[in-house]
This record gives C-alpha cells, structure tokens and sequence, in this order.
C-alpha cells in the first residue's frame, strides 16, 4: 500500500481544472504517493490522465469464492460489467484505509472487516491514469449493494471467473488485476 503524504497547505488546484465540491476533488499524486495538486474527477478522467489514488476491496468467503460487483447502467465507463467487490476513488484530504472503509461502506454497507493489503499498481486506460491500491478481505458478511449506484453482486467461483474472461462480461481493469494476484487471495484462506 502507498499511503499518501499531504503539503502542509493545500495542494494547488490543476491548471484547467474547476473548483468543485470537496468530495469531488481528487488528489494528483506521484508514484511514491506525494500529493502535487488536486482536480475534479472530470479533470483526472478528461483524457489529461494526472495520476490520482483509487482502492480496490476483493472479498472472499471461506469456500473461496469472490464477491464481484455489477456496474450501474448509468456508469460512463463500462456499464454494467462485472468488477472488484469495492473500487473507488480517494478523496482529497483521504488517506487510503479512510477512503477504502468509506467506498466499501457506500457500496455494500461492509463497516466491520480487516483488510489485507495485496499490491499496489499504475493502471491506464484511455482516460485516466490510477495508482491502484488492492486490499483483501476474508469472511463471511451480509453485503448489501447500494441499488443507487450498482446494479447488483453476487459470489463467482474462481473457474466461473476465468470462463468468463475476454468475453465483456468483466471489466478489463479486473481481469488484468485478476490474473495478478489470484494466487494470494486464494492464500488467504
């Protein structure tokens, strides 16, 4: 995990960018986690690719299956896909664990769990740029998607998710990641 290493006044707000609600406003890091300025959501996704800070949850239950989440068909980016139990992005003044129990607070309504920090990676896709930081969770909890903002979730056995790749049922970014630390989930039991 790369935790984040806030100025001692506020970062400067990027060139381009507009002011928006705090919760909006996303810290622009560099790869060591060093916050050089902040910038709208819009900003970090409008093709300008600063990197920014986002949490990855996967949740895992004693037989070994992982939860998965289904996109809102409202989403921009690939809508209903299947993807990592929790994802989100880090507010600015978050720290990452902070930003991690508040995404999966809002997501599943998972309060109580202790998480495991798995890998820490650049992600890049046509439109933004993320240092993507993965944790896990193992146990049996009462997960409860938000309707506003999933579609739905459910448990997929790891066979069910490899049948599955290539075929844009899964978002690309959890299929990549996936395949990176499947093994380590799986070691966590």
């Amino acid at each position: 995990m790369t935790d984040l290493i806030y100025p001692a006044s506020p970062a400067p707000l990027l060139r381009g960018g507009r002011r928006a609600k705090a919760s909006e406003m996303l810290p622009v890091i560099d790869e060591f986690g060093n916050v050089r300025a902040q910038a709208a959501r819009e900003y970090c996704h409008g093709g300008q690719k600063p990197l920014h800070p986002v949490v990855h949850l996967h949740i895992i239950n004693r037989r070994g299956e992982i939860y998965l989440q289904q996109r809102g068909a409202h989403k921009d980016l690939l809508p209903l896909r299947w993807d990592t139990a929790v994802g989100g992005h880090v507010a600015y003044g978050e720290y990452i664990l902070e930003a991690l129990y508040r995404e999966s607070a809002e997501e599943l309504g998972l309060h109580n769990f202790h998480p495991h920090s798995l890998l820490t990676y650049i992600y890049e896709s046509d439109t933004e740029r993320e240092l993507v930081n993965v944790f896990a969770a193992v146990g049996e909890y009462a997960l409860k998607p938000d309707r506003d903002e999933l579609a739905g979730g459910r448990f997929w056995s790891p066979q069910e998710i490899e049948q599955t790749f290539g075929k844009g049922i899964l978002t690309p970014n959890f299929e990549q990641e996936y395949t990176r630390i499947k093994d380590a989930l799986l070691a966590l039991l």
